[in-house]
């Protein structure tokens, strides 16, 4: 994938502390990570519940259970925001 590509990161609602949001904490270090990379990262709010999916070019490269990426930090250290960085840049 060229640098600066538009990566759609859609997101959707979780419970966190017994409230029911789209909460931004856990996806800063997919944003970091990606935008490190030269990448544009736009967030879209999804209906459903617990999920984070990448979008590249139309195609969903990458997806996984938002409760699982690291609340806060710069995403260098979290296995799963490697995981989506690689499949960006495979992506095509």
């Amino acid at each position: 994938m060229p640098a600066n590509a538009k990566v759609h990161l859609q997101y959707g609602p979780y419970d966190s502390c017994g409230r029911v949001d789209h909460h931004t904490q856990r996806l800063d270090g997919v944003k970091n990570v990606l935008a490190i990379d030269g990448h544009e990262v736009i967030l879209e709010e999804i209906d459903d519940w617990n999920v984070v999916q990448l979008m590249v070019n139309g195609e969903i490269v990458f997806a996984c259970d938002i409760r699982q990426l690291d609340f806060g930090g710069d995403g260098k250290l979290d296995k799963l925001c490697s995981e989506a960085r690689t499949k960006v840049h495979v992506a095509f």
